[in-house]
């Protein structure tokens, strides 16, 4: 059944918010336990209470904000700083002391998470300009700062700026991920397509460019034009089919895609349950084609077992056109457990040295696509054997774990 590509987005910030939604959290905890623990202290601990209430219903109320980019706006930032630049400078009006003393001021570290917040959303820069602010206002809390403030107010200053350094490393490479996927997708969908065109309308092409030259007259004319219509499709399979997704414009509202393969008809009857390989292969057997199977049915997932088949019925093609009508082929099924094989043999005269290469080049992708194609995609492998003077051989192996379970 054929198969199409679409993306799925990722949040990739969607760590760093819930773990600053944490942090927030456990920080605002933490400033309460420190100003309780030195409540008697405090010359004006009514500043003390009256800023932390504040703080506490902020930071609370505030959660959702810090959930993701598109919530976490600019004047909530803005806000939010103000908050904190406030109670450090609050500070010394609860504690005249304080100004004399490296002690924490009342916000404590959880004036951290508003610069962690600009680290997040803006990068390095917002960090450094937020991290500024919160050294100015604690150096002007101290009326005589020492070496302990600076070296407090560095550090902040330095780990903000690392923070936002890495968020934007992070960001840059996920956008070349997604881009990376999105040619993936766009790839994955002209080879489907490729193989389907080589299946089809390529194979009645050069049919009828053949019988066209043979019978000659008018119809080799025709045959003529269908030759020209094979080559220039043949250039259009091999240059691209598929535009390319939407997928880095969806990395800006932060997210990343991956591709995934979804049914076009995922409604089929038989969908849910397995198919018996045997049963699509079998219609093969005939005076030039021998088929053999095992005794029991080898059962793989729909999808696995259509690929499959078709890429025996591509090789039984290459085998008409390159062998001869009178060639001899043999289909050979083995199920080994943990992988299913099936070997295509034939009589023919076999490829010359070279000519898998040549033929590719040309253009005429039989081989890589309609069978190495539908292997590599079913995490398989596709290998061909071949003596000049002694026919072809195909090998298609599929692990179970990839094509499904053996029923």
């Amino acid at each position: 059944m054929a198969k199409r590509e679409r993306v799925v987005r990722m949040s990739v910030e969607l760590p760093l918010w819930r773990a600053l939604t944490g942090y927030r959290v456990l920080t605002t905890l933490y400033a309460l336990a420190i100003f309780a623990n030195g409540y008697h202290t405090f010359e004006r601990p009514w500043v003390g209470i009256g800023y932390l209430s504040v703080l506490t219903v902020w930071n609370f109320a505030t959660l959702t904000r810090v959930a993701n980019a598109a919530a976490c706006t600019k004047r909530f930032l803005a806000v939010d700083l103000t908050v904190v630049l406030t109670g450090i400078l609050l500070t010394p009006v609860a504690d005249v002391d304080a100004q004399h003393v490296d002690g924490p001021t009342l916000p404590t570290i959880a004036a951290a998470g508003a610069v962690i917040a600009f680290a997040i959303k803006g990068g390095w820069r917002w960090a450094g300009f937020a991290s500024s602010l919160v050294a100015v206002a604690n150096i002007v809390e101290r009326a005589h700062p020492t070496r302990d403030t600076f070296h407090n107010v560095i550090l902040v200053w330095i780990a903000s700026i690392g923070i936002g350094y890495i968020v934007e490393v992070a960001r840059a490479s996920e956008a070349t991920l997604a881009r990376a996927l999105e040619i993936e997708a766009a790839t994955r969908e002209r080879e489907r397509l490729a193989r389907d065109i080589h299946d089809s309308v390529l194979q009645v092409l050069a049919m009828v460019q053949r019988r066209g030259t043979a019978l000659g007259g008018e119809a080799a004319e025709l045959g003529r034009l269908a030759g020209e219509q094979e080559v220039a499709l043949r250039t259009l399979v091999s240059s691209g089919l598929v535009p390319p997704t939407r997928a880095s414009e969806d990395f800006e509202n932060g997210a990343v895609v991956r591709a995934v393969e979804v049914d076009d008809e995922p409604g089929e009857p038989g969908e849910s349950g397995e198919l018996d390989l045997r049963s699509l292969l079998a219609r093969h057997a005939g005076s030039k084609v021998s088929f053999a199977e095992p005794g029991a049915p080898v059962l793989l997932a729909p999808p696995a077992a259509r690929e499959l088949a078709a890429a025996v019925s591509a090789a039984l093609d290459n085998v008409r056109m390159h062998a001869g009508e009178s060639a001899q082929a043999w289909i050979l099924v083995e199920d080994w457990g943990d992988e299913v094989i099936v070997t295509v043999r034939d009589d023919g005269p076999g490829i010359p040295a070279g000519r898998l290469d040549q033929a590719e080049g040309e253009g005429r992708m039989g081989v890589a696509l309609s069978i190495r194609g539908r292997l590599r995609d079913l995490g398989g492998t596709a290998e061909l054997i071949s003596v000049p003077g002694q026919g072809t051989e195909v090998e298609l192996k599929v692990p179970r774990g990839k094509a499904g379970r053996h029923g």
